[in-house]
Formats: C-alpha cells, sequence, structure tokens
C-alpha cells in the first residue's frame, strides 16, 4: 500500500537569496534616433558589402568601377585631345548606364530585406526602440544613399577632369549640379521601386528576377513603343508613353527642366506642361513605394 508523505515547506532560516551576478544597466540609453542611424548605418555598409564576407564585396564593388570607368576614359580623351567639351552630358551618364545601375539594384535591395524577411528577424527589430518607420526610412535612405553613391561618384569623375581639361568653369559646374539632380532623384525612385519589389517574397533570386524585370524590360518595351509611334508619325503620343517606365520618366524629368537632351526617338522630349506631369508621377511613385513598405512592414512585425 503507498505511503502519502506529508508535503513540507523549508522554514525561515532556510531561504536563502543568491546573488549570480546579474545587474540591472545603468548606461546612457540611446534610443530610437541612435537605433535608427545604426541601421541606417549597417545597411548603407552593406549595401557595397562592407562588413560582410570577401564574396559580398564582389559584386557591388565590380559594378562600382564599371560605373566610374567610362567617365575616366572620357576625360583622358578630353584631355588628351584639348576637346572643347565633353564627349557626354552629366545628365546623359546615368541613361546611358542605366543597365549597370538596373542590376545594382536587383542586387542589392533583395540583400537589404530579404533577409530579414526570410529569416523572421524583422519582429526583433520592432522589440527594441525602433518602430515600423524606422526601419522603413533607414532601408529607404540607405539603399538611396548607396545608388547616390554609384551614380554621384562617375559625375565627379567627368567634372573634376574637365576642370583639370581647362573647359569653362560655369558651364562645368551648371552642367554637374544638373547632373546630381537627376541622380538623386533617381535614387530615390529606384530604390523605393527595388525595395518594394524585394520585400514581397523573402526568396533573394526571385527579388533579384523581379527587379531586373521591372526595370529593364519596362524600358525596352517603352522605348520600343515610342520608336513604333516615331515610325507612324505620332510624336505627340512619344512623351506619354514614356511615363510608364522608370528610366524614362527620370529622363523625361531631367530634359523638360535640367536642360538634357532627351533619349526618346528623334529626341522628342516631354514639353513644360508634360515635364510638370513627369514630376508629379516620379513623386507619386516615390511616395507610393513608401507607403507600400509601411504596410508590408506592419503586417510583417505582427
Amino acid at each position: 500500500m503507498a505511503v502519502e508523505h506529508p508535503v513540507t515547506t523549508p522554514s525561515g532560516d532556510q531561504t536563502r537569496i543568491h546573488n549570480i551576478g546579474y545587474r540591472s544597466y545603468d548606461g546612457p540609453r540611446l534610443g530610437r534616433a541612435y537605433a535608427r542611424r545604426s541601421l541606417y548605418s549597417q545597411s548603407l555598409r552593406g549595401a557595397y558589402g562592407l562588413g560582410r564576407s570577401v564574396k559580398s564585396k564582389v559584386l557591388p564593388m565590380l559594378l562600382f568601377v564599371v560605373m566610374c570607368v567610362p567617365a575616366a576614359i572620357m576625360v583622358a580623351v578630353a584631355v588628351a585631345t584639348k576637346a572643347k567639351e565633353l564627349p557626354l552630358d552629366y545628365t546623359r551618364y546615368a541613361i546611358v548606364m542605366q543597365a549597370v545601375i538596373s542590376l545594382y539594384v536587383a542586387s542589392q535591395a533583395p540583400q537589404s530585406v530579404s533577409r530579414d524577411l526570410r529569416f523572421k528577424t524583422v519582429p526583433l527589430y520592432f522589440s527594441r526602440p525602433i518602430e515600423t518607420a524606422d526601419y522603413v526610412r533607414a532601408k529607404f535612405a540607405a539603399l538611396a544613399s548607396a545608388l547616390f553613391v554609384l551614380t554621384a561618384a562617375p559625375l565627379l569623375v567627368l567634372y573634376v577632369g574637365a576642370l583639370l581639361a581647362k573647359l569653362d568653369f560655369a558651364d562645368q559646374t551648371e552642367g554637374f549640379a544638373q547632373g546630381l539632380v537627376s541622380v538623386a532623384l533617381l535614387s530615390l525612385l529606384f530604390a523605393g521601386l527595388g525595395l518594394v519589389i524585394a520585400a514581397v517574397t523573402p526568396r533573394r533570386g526571385f527579388g533579384i528576377a523581379a527587379v531586373i524585370a521591372v526595370l529593364t524590360i519596362s524600358y525596352g518595351a517603352v522605348s520600343t513603343l515610342q520608336a513604333i509611334a516615331e515610325a507612324q508619325d505620332s510624336t505627340g503620343s512619344i512623351p506619354w508613353i514614356g511615363l510608364f517606365s522608370p528610366v524614362t520618366l527620370i529622363d523625361g524629368v531631367q530634359s523638360a527642366f535640367l536642360g538634357a537632351s532627351s533619349a526618346a526617338p528623334g529626341g522628342i522630349g516631354p514639353s513644360t506642361g508634360e515635364g510638370v506631369v513627369y514630376v508629379l508621377v516620379c513623386l507619386g511613385l516615390i511616395a507610393a513605394c513608401y507607403g507600400l513598405l509601411m504596410r508590408r512592414y506592419k503586417k510583417v512585425g505582427l
């Protein structure tokens, strides 16, 4: 027969509180602003593989070199031949190199957000003093900054080379400033589109393919339609067709307001009124991308 043993409780003198070495944090609490800056810095460094493996540095650094080498060659030719002007305008450089820029966005936008989604680490960010808006702003600003570095660096090479070639200082400074405005707008637009597409899927490979499709295939399709419109003498529709590709959007804005020549067939760029529509569509897309990212990460952070 089982014997029940009475439950005994320790007497008061047997109770012990052990000090295992833990103590409360009494240092400075840096808050959301510091966390946001840290996330921005980490994401910006990661866009060029800094702080990561050697393998992660190869592609972004290679694309950076590819962006700058043509500018260096143009400068060398201008200096050697004592040319009166650069072979390519500042505002045209990013349009000519748009394939390299699109490849950079396709490789780095998924790297910025897909791993957090795939390994479900986003809620861990929000467990700290950081909110959805902080995460989205830091990631958006980091990729846009990385793109601006990629696109502005060759313009700086052109500008320095133009001054070394003793070209007109005022003209070169004005062209350089116009080019910087153009690539700043391009960086915001491409970063927003790339992040939205990459945030849809945690699979990095799918994100890369989708970004390339949106940025490059849309440009090819729009350019083809514009060429058909020119062949059919429907030149009035060419500027409106340009609204449906990120690259032609930037080209339209700079040809309408920054004194650039249009890359559209026949050099037919938008008028001032049409250029206003281009600016509104461009800014609307940037705002829409930010809004979609906010909506996406509010769901992820639950």
